[in-house]
């Protein structure tokens, strides 16, 4: 009997990584809310860098963040990799500081950007360096910390969290737009 081997690694298709990014970024935002998600991350960062204790969330709570954080980072690299051939409607609204979040008024306008500048400074790679190395230290109390300058890939993940989030905000106000466009040419 001829033994067959399971491929583990899912590939995305070259032609649906848009569609597959959104829907990835979706998924995310529908398990995780965005306060949540910023305090889950600001919470393992400090308590890794703090050396002195361990994180009092249940660890298992931890793990499913940080791969969920993995999936996040992977949505956003096919999101930058499409930010040349998919244009975002760009809002013309006023800026609201609570929904901008940590973004620049250039970066609220082009969400875009965020993913784009994030990428060409770090690699999916070092990303998930950054997020094994602070679950690690704060699930524990070590004497050493981090070796690396771990504050620049914290503010570029808060701010694809923003990103991602006005990213979803628009697309849903373009799909209620669509349909009620079409509600009223049926009329």
């Amino acid at each position: 009997m001829k033994k067959e081997t399971i491929n583990v690694r899912h590939r995305l298709k070259p032609g649906h990584k848009k569609q597959s990014s959104l829907k990835m970024l979706d998924t995310f935002f529908r398990f995780n809310y965005l306060t949540t998600a910023k305090d889950m991350l600001n919470t393992i960062m400090q308590y890794a860098v703090q050396k002195r204790g361990w994180i009092d969330e249940d660890f298992s709570a931890i793990v499913q963040f940080h791969q969920s954080m993995r999936s996040f980072i992977r949505a956003g690299y096919f999101l930058r990799m499409k930010s040349k051939k998919w244009m975002l409607a760009t809002s013309t609204e006023t800026i609201s500081p609570l929904m901008q979040g940590s973004l620049s008024d250039e970066e609220y306008h082009n969400p875009l950007l965020v993913f784009h500048t994030a990428f060409s400074a770090y690699t999916i790679k070092e990303f998930d360096y950054f997020l094994s190395g602070m679950v690690y230290f704060s699930l524990g109390a070590y004497r050493c910390g981090p070796e690396k300058n771990m504050v620049s890939p914290y503010i570029y993940l808060t701010k694809m969290l923003d990103a991602g989030f006005v990213i979803l905000e628009r697309r849903k106000e373009a799909l209620l737009e669509s349909e009620n466009g079409k509600e009223n040419e049926t009329s």
